[in-house]
């Protein structure tokens, strides 16, 4: 009887340290690109399944400018971003814009799936995995947001919240980028007099 309370004793403490110590480790960085050294590099691919069960990958929104957010429903300032960010596929849809929403969540695949149709999120939304997210860097806060301009490019990253404007602005950004394919089209030359 007391080498049961022992043995059951020593299995609290190691399930506690098991639950609390990797709260204070630093996250770890597994050979991916960090958010600083990301910036001008071609956003690493992956292929994710979205909360329909379709897969989906990254180089799929080739072409468009892509705001790739990490995100997570039991994260408060995510959810302050959230209309913003339907706003705006919303408002540059049109012009290439495509927002994608990766959860790095706990929650199960039907709770993101219930959370994104509450929010009415209105853009893809990916089941992340830690290897996505150590893809960026082990993405270090959330919500954590990557812009990647029409040729792939990451263009910025910025961790946390930030205003409205700011996110506009780096939407504006990415959007306005030409295409390497049209920038790197010859110009035609100039018609000679007397060409046909």
């Amino acid at each position: 009887m007391r080498r049961n309370a022992w043995i059951l004793g020593l299995l609290a403490i190691v399930v506690a340290i098991m639950l609390t110590v990797p709260r204070f480790l630093k996250p770890r960085h597994t050979g991916g690109l960090t958010s600083q050294e990301a910036v001008g590099k071609t956003a690493p691919d992956f292929q994710l399944k979205d909360i329909n069960g379709k897969m989906v990958k990254l180089s799929d929104f080739r072409g468009k400018a892509v705001v790739l957010n990490f995100w997570a429903t039991w994260c408060p300032p995510c959810k302050v971003e959230i209309p913003w960010f339907e706003d705006l596929q919303q408002r540059y849809g049109s012009q290439g814009l495509q927002v994608v929403g990766v959860a790095l969540d706990d929650s199960s695949d039907a709770e993101i799936a219930k959370f994104a149709q509450d929010m009415k999120m209105n853009y893809p939304v990916l089941l992340g995995k830690e290897e996505t997210s150590d893809l960026y860097g082990g993405v270090e806060a959330l919500p954590t947001t990557f812009y990647i301009d029409r040729n792939g490019k990451i263009i910025t990253s910025v961790p946390g919240l930030v205003d409205r404007k700011e996110i506009e602005d780096n939407v504006v950004k990415a959007l306005n980028t030409k295409t390497e394919a049209a920038s790197s089209r010859p110009t035609p030359a100039p018609k000679q007099e007397g060409a046909q």
